[in-house]
């Protein structure tokens, strides 16, 4: 997403060093980093509907959300804490 002079790409890895690293040496500037929740969802239509349905009675603020690869949501917050809690199982 952006502009020609500026883009910002989001790349969703398991380990930021490695990913930090192997962009450098692309000549990629990591210009902002963050730590996001990924939920495990059956492919179903609904789903997204009902876990943002499920974050929002929580009174959780959603600012990021998008579709992965392998039947992943991704949601990020600035109450990544309140998130995880609505989102992840417990246990």
């Amino acid at each position: 997403m952006g502009s020609a002079d500026r883009v910002e790409l989001h790349v969703l890895v398991p380990h930021a060093e490695a990913a930090r690293h192997a962009l450098a040496i692309s000549h990629l500037a990591v210009t902002r980093e963050r730590e996001v929740v990924v939920v495990e969802v059956e492919d179903r239509p609904g789903v997204l509907a009902d876990l943002t349905r499920k974050v929002a009675r929580a009174g959780v603020d959603l600012d990021l959300v998008y579709v992965a690869t392998r039947n992943r949501l991704v949601f990020g917050s600035a109450d990544l804490d309140g998130l995880r809690a609505v989102l992840q199982p417990s246990g």
